[in-house]
């Protein structure tokens, strides 16, 4: 991701887990904001084979605090299994600062 701010709705959080999901049944991004609070968005699937899903951000609100923000891939399969991905980082700014 390049440089991106809080309260930014045109955005796509991407990430892919190297497995194919096929046969997943729930896909999922989770979060954890910089306060430590977690949760998640219900993902869509961009490439089965390779497992990439994405989250479009929809609200201004829903990327409410500056600073690092951690994202995995939660990925559920229909036998019940079920895998969290490698988390990554990514620092969100305060529009108007460095």
């Amino acid at each position: 991701m390049s440089k991106v701010y809080k309260y930014q709705s045109a955005l796509r959080i991407k990430l892919t887990t190297g497995v194919d999901i096929t046969e997943a049944t729930v896909k999922r991004i989770k979060y954890k904001k910089p306060s430590g609070t977690e949760g998640y968005w219900g993902a869509s699937v961009s490439d089965t084979t390779t497992g990439v899903i994405y989250y479009d951000i929809q609200l201004d609100t829903e990327i409410d605090e500056a600073g690092e923000w951690t994202f995995w891939a939660y990925i559920t399969f229909s036998d019940g299994r079920s895998a969290p991905g490698e988390a990554m980082k990514h620092t969100f700014f305060i529009e108007g600062e460095r």
